[in-house]
């Protein structure tokens, strides 16, 4: 069975944790030298954001790359954000994951519900967003279920519209569920770095 392998990557895992502004931050660095960086509400548990970081060819600290969460926007220097700017019609894909489901949002999409259709490619393991107006095409995968190696669903699927938002939501299997559920209680144990003092560092 190859449920617990992530799990136990997880757990092998050197983590450290902070609690700030109502957030539960979790660092945790694995063998191989990934990082990755999680945000938990402290009241419901949910996650808010996870962000991957690896070493680059020459060894040093990577970009990070934001799987959950809001993308984050390249900083750049006051004059050239002046001069390059995306423009804030273009559509916005991100993920932002409820406690019971993986889910997507993608911001300015005003065309109305019956244009889009989403749909599951198993063999290619990812989730295909089409229009009939041919305007808007994406596909995604879902790195949880590839983790866990579990197989897409197509009956999971489901996706709304509203406010010129589309919204794709993926049902979490129940493995997920339970391995989330265990996955808690493990991090609710790690001792947050700041609990005793008020300085210390953020990542």
């Amino acid at each position: 069975m190859a449920v617990p392998s992530w799990l136990e990557r997880l757990r092998a895992a050197s983590k450290t944790a902070l609690v700030q502004d109502g957030k539960r931050k979790i660092h945790y660095l694995f063998e191989d030298g990934k990082e990755m960086a999680e945000e938990y509400d402290v009241k419901t548990g949910q996650l808010v954001s996870r962000k991957w970081r690896e070493k680059n060819t020459l060894g040093g600290s990577g970009k990070w790359q934001v799987e959950v969460g809001e993308p984050t926007s390249p900083l750049l220097g006051a004059l050239e954000s002046e001069l390059i700017k995306e423009s804030s019609s273009n559509p916005v894909f991100m993920r932002k994951d409820t406690l019971t489901s993986f889910q997507w949002r993608i911001r300015n999409l005003p065309y109305p519900k019956e244009v889009y259709s989403v749909s599951v490619e198993k063999e290619q393991r990812c989730c295909v967003i089409r229009t009939t107006n041919k305007k808007y095409y994406k596909k995604f995968s879902i790195p949880d279920l590839d983790r866990y190696q579990l197989p897409l669903d197509t009956a999971a699927l489901s996706f709304t519209h509203a406010n010129n938002t589309l919204i794709i939501t993926y049902q979490k299997p129940k493995e997920i569920l339970a391995a989330e559920e265990q996955l808690q209680k493990e991090l609710k144990k790690i001792k947050p770095a700041n609990s005793g003092d008020g300085d210390c560092k953020t990542q």
